[in-house]
């Protein structure tokens, strides 16, 4: 038998990759030293990888040559890599975040519900080793935010990871737990990126909060809604999305959101912007949660609730005076030491449970962390080809040192 040669060193390049969920979102995880460092070369291969146009745009595009399925949600590749540290191994992580019509790759954000697959990846590729029974700890630290986060797994005596159900996802998978240490101001440096605790846009109070992940959090029963409705309806009233995107835009204008080189987001950018700000509508809850929830991304509706942006919004319920403060039911009120707040989401998949440890210092709010549970889980892992992949990106994947791995 003759063994099979580099799948980088065929005439059609092969690239390793894990094609992942994490929470609720999918996508694909790939070793960062199979992919060259040159931006545009990592696009071409992204677009091949992803089954996305390569110029222009392609309006319904299905991609069906590629591991994309249309929803921001299904469009996330993570390029990862392993880091020494002075307590151990790191996984470190860059996102980035694909659409089904266009090629333009957001480099901008990171991913909670993704975010949880990594640790399984780095376990089942042999990258970090842990124990073969019991907790272990995983730290994060993600490239587009900074953010550092500590993921805990657990194995049973067997082995075998110890699973969680969680909301949307069917059956029970590996559990992560994920904390996110200091994310206030992940993308502006600040919780309040305009200074202000309420914001009016258009006639519409709306508060702008950065934890995690920048966000506009709008009263429901400002625009007519409850959040409530089915995803698929508000997606379907058009006057509502038409609203929805006037205020995201002028937020994001005024949140001085950046692209990755550090420009300021122009408002065409912002309207077709997959990523930041995020933003949703919150209500008065009905079913056992703390606060009921309807979140896009902005784009489209999510059908539950991104970790990242319940993080920020649990954060938001525990600020006096915010849109979420006004309307959510039940919430402790942080005191003068750093206490673990429980806020329960109510979205349409169920209720996402999240911890906020924070107090009320000198300054006001002071946000330490903010913790969720999720499952990954491993979809396939294997080559793909990069069918029409150009001459110059083919050259670079098989120089790569990567490409004997």
């Amino acid at each position: 038998m003759h063994a099979k040669p580099s799948p980088l060193a065929s005439p059609i390049p092969e690239l390793p990759v894990h094609y992942m969920r994490g929470g609720t979102s999918t996508g694909v995880v790939i070793w960062e030293p199979l992919v060259p460092k040159e931006e545009h070369l990592r696009a071409e291969l992204l677009r091949h990888l992803m089954g996305v146009p390569h110029t222009g745009e392609a309006p319904g595009n299905r991609q069906i040559t590629g591991l994309g399925r249309g929803p921001a949600t299904s469009n996330k590749v993570f390029l990862a890599h392993i880091e020494e540290t002075a307590t151990g191994q790191r996984i470190v992580s860059t996102l980035a975040q694909l659409a089904n019509e266009h090629g333009e790759i957001d480099w901008s954000v990171n991913c909670g519900n993704m975010s949880s697959a990594l640790p399984l990846w780095a376990v089942d590729s042999g990258l970090i080793e842990v124990p073969e029974s019991g907790a272990f700890d995983i730290e994060i630290r993600n490239t587009n935010t900074g953010v550092l986060t500590v993921s805990r797994m657990a194995r049973e005596t067997d082995g075998r990871f110890v699973a969680t159900e969680i909301p949307g996802v069917m059956g029970a998978f590996p559990q992560v737990d994920l904390f996110l240490q200091s994310p206030v101001g992940s993308k502006t440096g600040a919780l309040l990126p305009t200074g202000a605790v309420v914001d009016e846009i258009e006639g519409v109070a709306v508060s702008c909060v950065d934890v995690a992940v920048p966000m506009v959090i709008v009263a429901a029963a400002s625009l007519g809604k409850t959040a409530q409705e089915p995803i698929a309806e508000l997606e379907a009233d058009a006057a509502f999305m038409a609203r929805l995107r006037q205020l995201w835009i002028e937020a994001g204008l005024r949140m001085q959101l950046r692209r990755r080189d550090g420009e300021l987001l122009t408002r065409e950018e912002l309207a077709r912007s997959e990523t930041i700000p995020k933003v949703c509508i919150v209500g008065t809850p009905r079913h056992g949660g703390h606060l009921a929830v309807r979140y896009f991304t902005p784009q489209t509706g999510h059908g539950s609730m991104a970790v990242s942006g319940g993080c920020c919004l649990a954060a938001a319920c525990l600020l006096p005076g915010s849109t979420a403060h006004q309307v959510a039911a039940g919430v402790a009120t942080p005191t003068q030491t750093y206490t673990d707040i429980p806020v329960s989401l109510e979205n349409p998949a169920g209720l996402l449970d999240t911890l906020v440890t924070a107090r009320h210092g000198d300054a006001g709010l002071d946000i330490q962390a903010a913790a969720y549970r999720r499952s990954a889980q491993i979809l396939m892992r294997g080559q793909v080809p990069l069918y029409g992949a150009s001459a110059e990106l083919t050259r670079a994947l098989q120089a790569l040192p990567g490409a004997d791995r």
